[in-house]
């Protein structure tokens, strides 16, 4: 029975290897387990972690030094590739104002921890971990102990004061907030169609299918129409009296009876619908099986950095590769694919044609 002892209680490279994917995948496991809706997700992997190191596990030094700095890295870099692309455009809508939040709330939390240090004249290292693990910041962790690779006595007072801290930190936030919510009698269910509401801006992007049948604009181009409604819209596709079915370019006559499918923004959606006729219900299902010219509906990612900041117009996509793009998702929004949007990598473009012309625009943009 040694081996079995040496395997979870040794030393090596292997053993500890074998520790870390034992307790990232009990805390995955555990991050399943709700309690009443609520779970504490990630955190129960440094749950799982504690308590092995609590029952005498540990990892070689080198190999705990290595997954400590890489997997920072990784964190760290996945998040800025996510939200990168998004971070300069968001300070249109708010951006400023979160940000001085942010600044604020960092520099109350360095204020509370300096005069908690003052006055109770705890080791600073203890004091810079308990402020990590309390607003459970592990980023500022790692810099904390980077900062201090040279005392290896204060980095691991570091570690431990922020696993202390980090478990309260993480539920205390849920429990203040379940008790706001009890005090302040809140409606889960209110707030959330509220929020939806508010979700639902001059940007986001609406799918409808409009009967052509204004006589005003029988036999007028789609750029026509552009500038006769003034407001931003993408005809995805257009289907005849006679059957077929078409991706429309600005020089696409229409016709009394053509169906089309349009994307628009939320603001400008009913209006659009009165001025060209009437808004029929058909999903996309409907649609799919409208076309009669091998035509598919796919998404393609914006990862070529040529592309990063053109605007649609000026790369003019529609007639170099006949297809059309309806919206761009970004951000967990649905925009409008008008001329004037400018792409960024990471962007989500809705594409619309036959199978050769996609996978030829696909390329374009990276696609990666």
């Amino acid at each position: 029975m040694n081996w079995l002892q040496n395997l979870f209680f040794g030393t090596g490279v292997a053993h500890s290897i074998l520790i870390l994917a034992l307790v990232i995948a009990s805390g995955i496991a555990l991050a399943k387990v709700k309690f009443k809706g609520i779970t504490l997700g990630a955190t129960w992997i440094l749950f799982t972690g504690i308590i092995a190191s609590h029952f005498g596990m540990v990892l070689d030094t080198e190999v705990a030094h290595f997954v400590k700095e890489f997997g920072l890295i990784l964190f760290i870099y996945s998040i800025g590739m996510q939200m990168g692309p998004g971070f300069f455009a968001s300070f249109r809508k708010g951006g400023v104002k979160m940000n001085s939040l942010a600044v604020m709330l960092v520099a109350l939390t360095v204020t509370v921890t300096l005069i908690i240090q003052s006055v109770t004249d705890t080791p600073m290292g203890t004091m810079i971990g308990v402020m990590s693990g309390a607003v459970t910041n592990t980023p500022g962790l790692g810099a904390a102990q980077q900062a201090f690779s040279g005392d290896s006595e204060t980095v691991s007072i570091m570690a431990s004061a922020y696993a202390v801290a980090y478990p309260l930190g993480a539920v205390g936030v849920i429990l203040t907030i379940l008790l706001l919510k009890k005090v302040l009698k809140v409606d889960a269910d209110e707030e959330g169609a509220r929020l939806k509401d508010a979700e639902k801006d001059e940007d986001t992007a609406r799918m409808m299918s409009i009967v052509v049948a204004n006589s005003a604009i029988f036999g007028k181009t789609i750029y026509d129409l552009d500038h006769l409604i003034g407001r931003h819209f993408v005809i995805s596709r257009i289907r005849h009296a006679d059957g077929t079915v078409e991706i429309p370019t600005s020089r696409s006559i229409l016709r009394e009876g053509d169906l089309m499918l349009a994307v628009t923004s939320h603001s400008n959606f009913e209006s659009i619908a009165a001025f060209v006729g009437h808004q029929v219900e058909l999903d996309r299902v409907d649609w799919d099986n409208f076309d009669n010219n091998n035509l598919v509906s796919a998404q393609v990612l914006v990862t070529k950095p040529s592309v990063n900041g053109c605007t649609l117009g000026e790369l003019n996509i529609r007639a170099q590769y006949d297809i059309s793009i309806t919206r761009v998702h970004r951000a967990g929004l649905d925009l409008v694919a008008t001329p004037d949007i400018i792409l960024q990598i990471g962007d989500n473009l809705t594409v619309v044609g036959n199978q050769a012309s996609v996978d030829k625009a696909a390329k374009f943009f990276g696609n990666s």
